[in-house]
């Protein structure tokens, strides 16, 4: 096992780890795992397959990610977990008192983030800071804050904070935005025609005013102005638009390499989002044979990526929360301002 970790999640199946997956990523040496509904059954079993991929890859802090935003998007949802609100209930309730849904997010922020530490995940990717319209793809939707750049930022700045004072990973996403997308990038490729100026002053801008973000996930969207051909998560000139035009220095890590609005196949994918200079290939799904092809096409971490990641790890907190309570006083000031 090399002692660079590749520039790759990984997934699973299944709930378990078996045998020969552990074999796998110990000789493969992937960065991190990124678990799903499928994957997570109850706190004891996730706990066990958390730690059984960490020892595989030997290494304690090995990153394990999840979909975990709330409403719609959220993969602890079986079990004894809580169910949280979607940002665009936050959305809302920000709009009948912005303070008070401030201080609701940020405090459902920390009470997410406190049950994914618990068990050992690193990640709940989230917040999203994509802007929504009405012709905006149905797969936003509800897990937007709205149309308003600066409303986005304000509100996706309490995710952010409360994530990390509960140790807990922010990554925001889908960096440098989803919006003007019309399609869904899960099923095709989208392609936005909206000028620079309009993406700078709308779309970027929630990106650019959070770019002390530690993590940020890189859309599957063409953007005509910048590159007419390629998403974003395979564009090297996007890659450089996120660095230098957005100011961004964090992680850069790509949607999954599943979706159809790649093309190739998965070890071409993987090669075409770490050629075009981005930090991770995102390869969410998984048995044992696409693994495999996955890891040989990736390449290990670069100084660079590895000096960011550590920088992220420097900033978590270490803050311990009511999970429950934390998720009824929640409630509680939904209820006061009369937001269902």
């Amino acid at each position: 096992m090399s002692s660079t970790p590749l520039a790759l999640f990984v997934g699973l199946p299944n709930p378990v780890l078996s045998d020969d997956e552990f074999a796998l990523f110990r000789e493969t040496n992937p960065l991190g795992l990124f678990v799903g509904r499928r994957n997570q059954r109850e706190p004891a079993q996730t706990k066990r397959l958390i730690e059984r991929f960490r020892e595989a890859v030997d290494r304690d802090d090995a990153p394990v990610f999840t979909d975990q935003e709330g409403g719609r998007v959220q993969h602890l949802d079986a079990g004894p977990w809580p169910l949280f609100r979607s940002f665009g209930q936050f959305a809302e309730l920000a709009r009948r008192d912005f303070e008070l849904g401030k201080r609701a997010l940020r405090l459902s922020s920390q009470a997410m983030g406190a049950m994914m530490t618990e068990l050992g995940l690193s990640s709940g990717c989230s917040p999203v800071l994509d802007l929504v319209f009405e012709t905006t793809s149905a797969v936003i939707g509800a897990r937007s804050f709205g149309p308003d750049p600066d409303v986005i930022a304000a509100l996706g700045r309490e995710v952010v904070d409360g994530l990390l004072e509960t140790g807990n990973m922010p990554v925001m996403k889908h960096i440098p935005g989803h919006g003007r997308a019309t399609l869904d990038s899960h099923k095709e490729r989208p392609v936005v025609d909206a000028s620079r100026e309009t993406l700078i002053a709308t779309d970027f801008k929630p990106f650019v005013a959070l770019k002390d973000t530690p993590w940020a996930m890189v859309a599957h969207v063409v953007y005509s102005a910048y590159h007419g051909e390629l998403p974003a998560s395979v564009s090297p000139v996007m890659h450089d638009v996120i660095r230098n035009d957005l100011g961004y220095d964090g992680v850069l890590i790509s949607d999954c390499i599943f979706m159809e609005s790649l093309s190739g196949t998965l070890p071409e994918r993987v090669s075409q989002v770490l050629d075009a200079g981005f930090d991770i290939a995102l390869h969410s799904h998984g048995d044992i044979p696409e693994s495999e092809a996955a890891a040989k096409a990736a390449r290990p971490l670069t100084d660079a990526a590895l000096q960011r990641i550590a920088a992220g790890k420097a900033r978590l907190g270490n803050l311990k929360i009511d999970v429950r309570a934390a998720h009824r006083q929640v409630e509680d000031m939904f209820a006061s301002a009369s937001v269902s």
